[in-house]
């Protein structure tokens, strides 16, 4: 496991939200053409960046869902996605 996907999983453990990930699905898949807006994350070696995405599925009261080395919170019409880059 790479340090990106590590430090994601410490900080949903701490802030206590919700994740789904391959351990827990047999399959996920997202449509884009139902979204409105599709935001991307990109980590950079700054932790903020984690923190203000998993700030938005607590603000949402929504789940994270990971995808291959991808973590996803859909939310209504918007689609955000955080990836390392």
């Amino acid at each position: 496991m790479n340090c990106f996907i590590k430090r994601v999983y410490e900080i949903v453990n701490e802030l206590k939200i919700p994740l789904i990930d391959e351990r827990v699905y047999d399959k996920v898949s997202f449509s884009n053409s139902a979204a409105i807006a599709s935001v991307k994350f990109k980590f950079e070696e700054d932790e903020s960046v984690i923190r203000g995405f998993l700030g938005l599925a607590e603000y949402f009261h929504t789940v994270v869902i990971k995808r291959n080395d991808e973590f996803f919170i859909p939310h209504a019409s918007i689609l955000f996605r955080l990836l390392s880059a």
